[in-house]
Formats: C-alpha cells, sequence, structure tokens
C-alpha cells in the first residue's frame, strides 16, 4: 500500500513538471492590474453564459430521459428522422467551449451515446438503408452530407473541449476511414478519380442505384403529430397516414444519387478534426487530395463548381456532361407540396465553403479562399436591379441563369473576408451589425447583441414550459424548435469568429482557456471583447468583473493554434510571445485593452490543449 502511494505521488509530480514545462511555454505571463469598471457588455456576457448553462439544464431535464434518450417517436428519415434528433444539441459542445458550465458537455455527452443506442434500435421496412439500424458502426449506413452534416455538428465541435475523449478520438479516426477506403464495407471513394461515388454514402458505403422517396422519408407510421414537413401540421396535430403522401411527394425528384456532388466536401471536416488530434499526414493528405480535385474541376469549369461529377470522374458525367444537374444541384427547382409551389434547392455552398476552408487551414494558402471568391464573381457578373432591388441569380439549368433574388449569399462574402481579411472583399458586404462594429461604426452592438440573445433564451424557455406535445405526438424535428444555446453572438464578440451555421468548424481569431480548471473556455468572472481585425492584428479587451479575487486565462491565436502570435502590446508595451498561445493574469477588478499581433496560418491546426504541447495525448 505504501509503494502504491509512494508511486501514486511520484506520477502526480511528474504529470506537475510536465504540465509546467508545456505551460512555460506561454511565458512570458502579462499581468494586467489597472482598476476596469465592469463594462456592460462583460455583465451582460458573463450573464450569457451563466443563462445559457441554466436554459441547457433545464431543456435535457424536458427532452431527454436518464438513458439519453430523446423522448419523442423515433424515425428514419431526412425529413423528420435521425440527424434532426441530433441536430437538438448542435451547438452544446460549442457553447461549452466558450466557457459555458461542465454540465453543457456532460449533457451533450449523454444525448449523443442516447441518440446512437436509440436510433440503433430503429429497423425499417420500407428501405433497405436501416434494415438493421439508423446506425452502423456509429455512423449512417446511408444518406446525404446535407442532412449527415446538420446532424453532426455537436461532435464536430467537441474537440474543442473535449480532444483526450477515447471515443471521440476513435469515432473520428473511424469515420474519417470511412472515405479513405479503410473499411472495405464502405468502399465510399474512388482515389482514380478523386470522387465520392455517391451523394448518398456512409458506413455501409455509396448507394449506386437510384434512390427511393421511402429512402428519403422512411416508414409510415400510425400515430398523430406535428408534422413540420406537412402543409396541414405545421401548427395542428395531424393523422400521419395523412401527411405521409405529402412528404413521399416532397422527395419524388430526389432520386438521382450517383456521382459525386458537393456536398460530399463536408466530409472533409472528419478528415481536419482526425488531422488536428495527432498531425497524422495521411488525414490531411486525403483532405487535400479531395479538394484539389474539386478545384482542378471548378477552375476547368469556369469558376463554377460542378454539382455531379460521373463515376468516370468527368464533369457532369451522369447527365451527359450538364455540369448544373443533379439532386441538390444548380437547376434542383423541385416542386414543394408543403408550400405549393416550386422550391429552388440549390446547395452547391453548402460543401464548397466547408472543404475550401478546411483546406486553408491545414496550408495557410489563400488560392482555396480564391475559388470561392471567383465561384460569387460569377454570380454577381449576373448582377440585376429589379424594382430598385440589387439582385442574382442562384440557380442555372438548361436556359443558363435563372432565379434571380435578393439572396447575395451575404454570409458566404463574410466568410471570404474573414478568411482573406482584403479590404476589397469587405466592399461587398453592408456595413451594418457585427461587421459594422469592427470597422468602428456601431459601438452600441456589443450590448445590444448580447440582449438579443439573452431575449432569445427566454424566449425558448418559455415556449419549451409552454410545450403541448408528449413523447409520443413528438417527430425528431420538434425539439429543435426549443434548444436555447445561444452562441452566435458569443463567437463573434469573444473570439473574433463568424459561424452561420453552415460550416462547422470554428474559424476564429482568439480562444481561451482556463489554467485553473483545466478545461476550455473562459474563466469564471473574465469577459473578452475582439473590437478590431486586420491582417496583423486583433485587438481585444480583456476584463475580470471579480472585484475581489484574481484570474488567469490562457489566449490562444486562432481556433485551433493556427496563427502564430508574435508579440502583444499593451499600454504602450510590446511584449514577445512567438507561440500559439500566451498567459494573461487578471488582478480583482481590472481590464485592459491588447494589440496582439499574429502570422495567420502559420502553424498546423490542433485540438491540442495549451498544456499538451501540439497534439492531443
Amino acid at each position: 500500500m505504501k509503494n502504491k502511494k509512494f508511486f501514486l505521488i511520484i506520477h502526480i509530480f511528474l504529470l506537475f513538471l510536465s504540465y509546467s514545462a508545456r505551460v512555460s511555454q506561454a511565458q512570458p505571463v502579462i499581468d494586467i492590474t489597472t482598476p476596469m469598471p465592469p463594462p456592460g457588455w462583460a455583465l451582460l456576457e458573463r450573464e450569457l453564459l451563466r443563462a445559457n448553462s441554466i436554459a441547457v439544464e433545464e431543456f435535457a431535464d424536458t427532452y431527454l430521459d436518464d438513458r439519453g434518450y430523446l423522448l419523442h417517436t423515433p424515425r428514419w428519415g431526412t425529413l423528420d428522422g435521425t440527424d434532426d434528433a441530433i441536430e437538438t444539441f448542435a451547438n452544446w459542445t460549442l457553447l461549452h467551449s466558450l466557457g459555458a458550465s461542465n454540465s453543457v458537455l456532460e449533457l451533450f455527452k449523454k444525448a449523443l451515446e442516447g441518440h446512437l443506442r436509440q436510433y440503433k434500435e430503429l429497423k425499417t421496412v420500407t428501405t433497405e438503408i436501416a434494415k438493421h439500424g439508423a446506425y452502423y458502426k456509429e455512423f449512417m449506413p446511408m444518406s446525404d452530407w446535407h442532412h449527415n452534416g446538420e446532424g453532426m455538428q455537436g461532435f464536430f465541435f467537441q474537440g474543442l473541449s473535449d480532444p483526450t475523449d477515447i471515443s471521440f478520438q476513435k469515432r473520428m479516426k473511424r469515420f474519417a476511414g470511412f472515405y479513405m477506403n479503410e473499411d472495405p464495407e464502405a468502399p465510399n471513394y474512388d482515389p482514380k478519380h478523386k470522387i465520392i461515388r455517391s451523394i448518398w454514402n456512409g458506413s455501409r458505403g455509396p448507394m449506386l442505384r437510384m434512390a427511393t422517396k421511402e429512402d428519403w422519408v422512411g416508414d409510415p407510421m400510425v400515430g398523430r403529430f406535428h408534422i413540420l414537413h406537412s402543409s396541414a401540421g405545421r401548427n395542428k396535430m395531424l393523422d400521419f397516414e395523412e401527411a405521409y403522401p405529402e412528404m413521399l411527394e416532397h422527395c419524388a425528384e430526389y432520386l438521382h444519387s450517383a456521382g459525386d456532388h458537393p456536398l460530399n466536401l463536408i466530409a472533409t471536416n472528419l478528415h481536419l478534426n482526425a488531422y488536428m488530434l495527432a498531425h497524422e499526414a495521411k488525414y490531411k493528405s486525403w483532405l487535400l487530395e479531395y479538394v484539389n480535385a474539386w478545384m482542378e474541376r471548378i477552375n476547368v469549369n469556369g469558376g463554377n463548381i460542378p454539382t455531379n461529377i460521373g463515376l468516370d470522374g468527368t464533369i457532369g458525367g451522369e447527365f451527359g456532361g450538364k455540369w448544373y444537374k443533379g439532386t441538390y444541384g444548380w437547376n434542383f427547382s423541385p416542386w414543394s407540396p408543403e408550400f405549393k409551389k416550386i422550391a429552388h434547392r440549390n446547395l452547391f455552398d453548402k460543401g464548397m465553403w466547408p472543404g475550401f476552408g478546411n483546406a486553408l487551414l491545414v496550408t495557410g494558402d489563400q488560392q482555396y479562399i480564391d475559388v470561392l471568391r471567383r465561384q460569387v464573381d460569377n454570380l454577381y457578373a449576373q448582377k440585376r436591379i429589379v424594382d430598385g432591388k440589387e439582385m442574382i441569380p442562384n440557380n442555372f439549368g438548361d436556359n443558363g441563369w435563372y432565379n434571380w433574388t435578393t439572396n447575395l449569399y451575404v454570409p458566404r462574402l463574410i466568410e471570404i473576408y474573414m478568411w482573406s481579411m482584403d479590404r476589397k472583399d469587405l466592399e461587398r458586404i453592408l456595413m451594418e451589425g457585427w461587421i459594422a462594429f469592427l470597422e468602428g461604426k456601431n459601438p452600441e452592438y456589443p450590448e445590444q447583441a448580447l440582449r438579443d440573445e439573452l431575449s432569445y433564451i427566454r424566449n425558448k424557455v418559455k415556449r419549451m414550459r409552454n410545450d403541448p406535445t408528449t413523447p409520443d405526438t413528438r417527430l425528431a424535428d420538434w425539439a429543435m424548435g426549443f434548444n436555447p444555446a445561444a452562441t452566435h453572438t458569443l463567437v463573434n464578440l469573444m473570439l473574433g469568429g463568424y459561424l452561420t451555421g453552415r460550416i462547422w468548424i470554428l474559424h476564429c481569431r482568439l480562444r481561451y482557456f482556463d489554467p485553473v480548471k483545466n478545461r476550455a473556455g473562459l474563466p469564471e468572472d473574465v469577459a473578452a471583447l475582439v473590437t478590431e481585425m486586420n491582417k496583423e492584428m486583433t485587438r481585444v479587451t480583456m476584463v475580470n468583473v471579480n472585484q475581489t479575487k484574481s484570474r488567469e486565462v490562457i489566449i490562444q491565436t486562432g481556433g485551433y493554434g493556427e496563427h502564430q502570435c508574435i508579440y502583444v502590446e499593451i499600454n504602450g508595451r510590446k511584449i514577445s510571445v512567438n507561440n500559439r498561445f500566451f498567459t494573461v493574469r487578471l488582478d480583482m477588478g481590472s481590464g485592459a485593452e491588447l494589440d496582439i499581433y499574429a502570422r495567420r496560418y502559420a502553424r498546423q491546426p490542433t485540438l491540442a490543449f495549451p498544456w499538451h504541447g501540439d497534439i492531443v495525448p
């Protein structure tokens, strides 16, 4: 017993030495002692983190059982099925990484494990895909990345807070392997033509046949539900049998599956995360091979991303060379029975932006952003003024461009600017909201935006408490509408990042770690506000709102340490750093403005915390 205690003490001592040695790389420590009365934005930011945590806990109490099962009626399908159930918790891991309570992360993990078990138990009759369960090897047997990606958002962000979790690591590598032909049951990738072979793909491989409406919609059911994908069931209870024909009709034009599609670029999120664990070269190599193949096709196609690549590797190969055809393609304008009109569902950008953004993260090469910019240029070259409004086409078909709308792809323009920091890219963006604030033209924005987020949480909780449904009358997409977690403004203001809900990788200037509690996120009582950014500099105000206790925070440059901090300027002093992170000690009730100078995309991104080194242990 004495020997065991001795070795335990030695082990703890060695861990302490290792921790100290690693964190010492963050030296010098920047001491902030200047008193700063807590600004309104700082108090609101801390309250938003607190309110988020409490609301998430109440949501879990309402919609999860003891096993982590979502309290609803499970069914297979893309309209109200597997991906929607777990998408309910999409931003909880991101919220925890910002500084919300540890219960948020614990509840997400409970929901994830429960979800995988709950939907493994589900079996289908009308489609072979989920005949033996809606998950196989803890992954969708087959699905499209529009839906699969939405369902995996929380998992993609889990590494921000929980990179040492063994289940997370094993899953990320296994899932990435499904697209590297490491699993003989999942031959999704054709290395000769550098394509993912179908828009439907997963742990059982690609769908090379025509899809059926039942593949998309799932089995019929008996019962009464609020059915959000039904014109009659949105605002009242409806017999599922009554809605089912309309749901099948919804997917009547979604049947072509074979060949590659830009949505599959979302799969590179798996390889990026797997690479950021231990920098295994194979994941980066595959990611770049796949994205570069798409870049070559786009260049050959005049700057427009094709929405189908044939099984023979040719552009438009599944449609006689017509690059714009295919499910969710440029010309995809199916009939919507819910709304009794044509619906334009061209999703060219939903995978294009994440894929090329991931390539930027691992290379720092702006050529990937040039491709995105050229795609937008092609759309803006067709610009029209209609009734005094600027419009661009959102679709392309046999007769050329069509469906001119006021959708100017502004979120995509903001992402291009955030990644390039080219002032010419800024010229296309309306000077309002957060962008105007960064440009010094909207000083009231932080407090107003934070107040709006608090209202968002309050309204979600109020609606949740008045939810008229019960588990037997609730489908998978219902609870999503009550998720109270509010992260968008916090990512903007705290991190200098921009997430539209369509990227699922954290592109930002700064992240924070609590060295005392050994976790990601702002420490208790600490608030941060990014007020200005350019290619080299990020200006942030750090505040300790606690008037009796000091706080310590580690600031990392980049969501994944991809930016190399060169030096920090504070109160006229220049402090050399030359690392991806540094430590700040905030005296009680103190605060200061820091100008952080960094070489962007100068380091390989990592999920490792500052005390881990460069790879996750």
